[in-house]
């Protein structure tokens, strides 16, 4: 099982609150955009990570990981299940406590590795369907 329900709580409400939103653009149309908002309603600070680098919803963004500045709690990755890996191994990379892969969005190995790592990992869930759960 890739989500259970003790890890999404942890993640959700004692990993840390800075989370890296791996595809987060200012492309509205996205589901990355809508699920940041919701986690910036529940307190969370919402880093966009894109090629382009944009500030989102108040946030500026950066094109990698490496490039973000300061510490990394949790990296929400909004990217093809393809290229999920190397996302999940850069999170590793960077010292992240957690990775938390969207609806969708599934790599086995990855899931793996980043487990094997010592951090928490959430695969085809959504923060934003989850968080209102824990009441």
């Amino acid at each position: 099982m890739y989500a259970d329900p003790e890890t999404i709580r942890r993640i959700l409400t004692s990993t840390g609150d800075t989370w890296a939103v791996v595809g987060l653009s200012n492309n509205e149309r996205r589901a990355a955009h809508g699920v940041a908002r919701v986690l910036q309603r529940y307190g969370k600070r919402v880093v966009p990570v894109h090629p382009k680098a944009e500030t989102v919803h108040g946030e500026p963004g950066y094109t990698t990981l490496a490039d973000i500045p300061f510490p990394v709690d949790v990296v929400d990755v909004f990217v093809n299940s393809r290229l999920a890996g190397p996302v999940a191994d850069e999170a590793v990379a960077i010292g992240a406590k957690a990775v938390w892969f969207q609806l969708g969005v599934v790599d086995e190995e990855a899931y793996g590795r980043t487990r094997a790592a010592g951090l928490d990992m959430v695969m085809d869930r959504c923060p934003a369907i989850e968080i209102p759960r824990l009441g």
